[in-house]
């Protein structure tokens, strides 16, 4: 990987911020570009910074105070809808999957997560979107299982269409609505219409959404590492 990877790190316990910071300075291709203890103080330092500082992927703690992860999730996703965020967490991600889902987060790490999973699902987060392992897909499955669940994670009234479909799995694969118009030999502007179209029909905020619609709903298989 050619590109470099910029991370912010918010965090309120100073230790997992050193540590992952140091963890990450031996990667060649990551840097942290920001670090912060809490949401508010987060959220007014990316507001200073420039477009080239801006970071490709923030990792954001469950428990802080005054403002938990997940609250502060809402206020990025809301203002800065490309950031891919991966939420760091000692709980058991079961509990709260569809909530991250339903969010649009791009992964789930447990803070005893080994090395290797942490620089793979900073990569893939990087590279798709998105980052599930072996667990999370058997997670997804079961979940996905409950027609109850599926409808609370995508509330679609109705099913996609072939072509939108074909633009999702388009997508997928980064494609921008030119590229994608050129394969399926239609314009840039019916491209980003069917775009906004799939955005309103399975109830997602950005293309991180579509993506997990995608996985979930086996439109799409992410590479693998």
């Amino acid at each position: 990987m050619n590109s470099q990877i910029k991370i912010a790190l918010i965090d309120d316990e100073q230790l997992i911020l050193e540590g992952v910071k140091m963890l990450l300075s031996n990667e060649k291709n990551i840097s942290v570009c920001l670090t912060s203890s809490n949401g508010p103080d987060f959220i007014e330092k990316l507001g200073s910074l420039s477009e080239d500082d801006f970071p490709n992927i923030a990792l954001v703690d469950v428990q802080m105070q005054p403002m938990n992860g997940f609250e502060l999730v809402e206020v990025l996703k809301e203002k800065y809808p490309d950031l891919k965020i991966i939420i760091l967490s000692s709980h058991y991600k079961t509990s709260i999957l569809g909530y991250m889902v339903k969010l649009g987060v791009s992964a789930f790490l447990p803070k005893n997560s080994d090395r290797k999973t942490f620089i793979d699902a900073i990569t893939m987060v990087y590279k798709n979107g998105v980052f599930f392992t072996a667990e999370d897909h058997q997670m997804l499955f079961t979940y996905m299982n409950s027609s109850a669940k599926k409808k609370s994670l995508f509330e679609m009234e109705d099913e996609l269409s072939e072509r939108e479909k074909d633009v999702v799995k388009l997508i997928c694969q980064e494609y921008t609505n030119n590229e994608i118009g050129e394969k399926l030999f239609i314009s840039p502007r019916t491209v980003e219409s069917h775009r906004q179209r799939i955005l309103e029909k399975i109830g997602a905020k950005n293309t991180v959404g579509i993506v997990i619609y995608a996985v979930v709903n086996n439109i799409y298989a992410l590479d693998k590492i």
